[in-house]
């Protein structure tokens, strides 16, 4: 009981303050939004230090090269964080039409080539740029997007999530359970997306290779593919000088065995970091349960 009314309060602490930031001018809001960014980077110490020796681990490897300090690559994943949250609060409220109208698609022709002959698509991405957003936007324009989830720990925030992100067309599969549901829809040419660049438990992936390391990585992308005939591609958003732009890259080939179809995936996500990796989740542990040699 005490535990319901502890998230409730803290769900509507949330709606004020979203809300809130919803209603101001989109200009103030994001200015804001990366204000809290760098408040995060400043005072969420354990996940700046993350963020920065990952960095420095890639660096190290090569398989980040850059002549910008890595304090400032890692406040502006922060910052990243933090307008995107304000972006996306505008649009959960149905204030963030100027938002949606300023995504623009690249390489969309290869999905629709997959799509118009009736196969399942599988869209893989990262937690890079306003990945939610890639998934409304996508929801809306391409069609009923499923996207794999675990439930919130707030059960009214999911809900209230839930419900917006079904206005624009998506609907979570929680990943409990997920391959039957998803099999079944992708084998009836449905759209699935798929976030795989965080670590996985040593029964749910392989250890593949990523930005010089191997990390654990899942195998449900390949493994929903191979079963059900559906097509991956690769698909990221960036941050523009007018907005967003989505970018849609070919079908990739799933030859050979799951770890080397596993490793295209992974060189998809790597390629798209290094051209933006202000925009990455450094802050998570990507390669952790990894014993990796000195």
């Amino acid at each position: 009981m005490i535990k319901t009314i502890l998230r409730a309060g803290a769900f509507a602490f949330f709606v004020v303050f979203s809300l809130a930031l919803a209603l101001l001018p989109l200009g103030l809001a994001k200015a804001i939004g990366a204000f809290a960014g760098w408040l995060l980077y400043r005072f969420w110490g354990s996940r700046r230090r993350i963020a920065i020796e990952n960095l420095k681990e890639a660096v190290s490897r090569g398989a980040i090269v850059t002549t910008e300090p890595l304090e400032k690559i890692a406040l502006g994943c922060f910052e990243n964080l933090g307008v995107s949250f304000v972006e996306l609060v505008k649009i959960y409220y149905g204030l963030g039409g100027s938002i949606l109208k300023g995504v623009s698609y690249k390489g969309l022709e290869n999905y629709r080539a997959a799509a118009s002959a009736g196969r399942g698509v599988i869209f893989i991405t990262a937690h890079a740029g306003n990945w939610e957003l890639l998934a409304l936007k996508s929801g809306m324009e391409i069609g009923p997007l499923q996207v794999v989830a675990r439930p919130l720990d707030n059960p009214f925030l999911n809900r209230f999530l839930e419900r917006a992100r079904a206005r624009y067309g998506n609907s979570i599969i929680y990943k409990k359970g997920a391959i039957r549901a998803l099999l079944g829809s992708l084998k009836a040419g449905g759209f699935v997306g798929i976030l795989m660049d965080q670590a996985v438990l040593r029964e749910e992936g392989h250890i593949v290779e990523f930005l010089g390391r191997g990390a654990w990585t899942t195998r449900m992308p390949v493994l929903l593919a191979k079963r059900s005939g559906a097509a991956i591609f690769p698909a990221f958003i960036k941050r523009t000088s007018s907005g967003h732009e989505i970018t849609v890259y070919p079908e990739t080939d799933l030859s050979g065995t799951e770890e080397a179809a596993l490793r295209r995936l992974n060189q998809a996500i790597e390629q798209h970091v290094k051209e933006n990796p202000s925009e990455w989740l450094w802050i998570h542990k990507r390669w952790k349960r990894v014993v990796h040699p000195a």
